[in-house]
């Protein structure tokens, strides 16, 4: 057995998320269900906007990367994050966020001066969540924050794909997945958001390099990745570089390859108020299941499951005892 079942790397980033209406949207000029990365001063600009609003989840650390780790953890499964945040407040919640967890992490002593990143998270009555991200420092993540024996230590890697949006921090996962192959660690990619596979596509493509073990996606950033509108077609292009993938389908559920056998999971009925974490907890999840020595049939059911119940509140996950009383429910132990 490895110390870690996954180490990931990605942006460190604390979130506020805060209802709107789709006319707000519009007026504000948001686009709808994206991740668009900002400057501080647009992202002080919207909160004007906003002044008055009702802030549902602020201060609760976020992050693609960060989330899914931190969802494998509570589900008991070690993991450790690879991330940069400043020696502010924000960087204290963030790193709190990350040892309640049991995550561990590479900030201990690697934090210095600036702004640790910001996402304003958006939600419409829909359920819909649209993203505004201040990098901060973590626009700087470099290979100086990867632990390589951290990597030789864990069953997976898990590369977050909006990396490619950083020279720095493609760099970074460019030499961590370099490590992983070069010592037996399994590969997989998220690629996260349908404007990092559509706007970096040639930096994607590095990411993903020759062939990864698992890419995550969505159905709408797989049919970004093979300029097509057929699932199908989308399905058998991503099999050119990934030995299995995870596509996930909102309510039309998850379609999963193995590597050998596709499967069809049908989603988890839910009333569902934000859509914030949804894909990380399920990558989060998955990652536990396959930790446990599940099929992708069983694990991507529990991924479903886990991202089924995160849909119903505010904020980019569950209370700590939610996660064991989940996998209690579904696994029995």
């Amino acid at each position: 057995m490895k110390k870690y079942a996954a180490y990931a790397i990605g942006a460190a980033l604390v979130d506020t998320e805060i209802q709107v209406s789709d006319a707000e949207l519009g007026d504000m000029k948001v686009e709808k269900g994206m991740m668009t990365l900002v400057d501080e001063a647009r992202q002080e600009e919207l909160l004007g906007h906003l002044e008055g609003h009702l802030i549902r989840a602020s201060h609760a650390s976020g992050g693609s990367a960060g989330n899914s780790m931190i969802a494998t953890a509570l589900f008991g499964a070690p993991t450790f994050m690879s991330c940069k945040v400043a020696a502010d407040a924000d960087g204290d919640i963030y790193l709190a966020d990350l040892e309640a967890s049991g995550v561990a992490h590479c900030l201990a002593d690697n934090r210095g001066a600036g702004t640790t990143g910001k996402c304003l998270v958006l939600i419409t009555p829909d359920a819909e969540r649209s993203m505004n991200t201040f990098l901060g420092v973590s626009e700087t993540l470099s290979v100086n924050e990867v632990d390589d024996s951290a990597i030789v230590e864990s069953e997976w890697v898990y590369l977050e794909g909006y990396l490619v949006s950083s020279p720095t921090g493609l760099a970074a996962a460019l030499h961590t997945r370099a490590v992983a192959e070069a010592n037996g660690v399994k590969t997989s990619v998220s690629f996260s958001d349908p404007g990092m596979v559509q706007f970096f596509r040639d930096n994607m493509k590095q990411l993903v390099g020759e062939r990864v073990d698992l890419v995550f996606c969505n159905e709408a950033e797989a049919l970004e990745w093979a300029e097509t509108d057929n699932l199908a077609d989308a399905a058998e292009t991503i099999k050119q570089v990934a030995r299995s993938f995870v596509i996930t389908r909102g309510a039309d559920g998850v379609l999963a390859f193995d590597g050998d056998k596709s499967v069809e999971v049908p989603a988890h009925a839910v009333e569902a108020v934000n859509t914030n974490g949804a894909g990380d907890m399920f990558a989060g999840a998955f990652l536990y299941g396959l930790s446990r020595g599940e099929n992708y049939e069983r694990a991507a059911q529990f991924a479903v499951r886990a991202a089924g119940e995160v849909v119903k509140y505010f904020g980019p996950r569950l209370k700590p005892d939610e996660y064991r009383s989940l996998r209690h429910a579904f696994f029995g132990d």
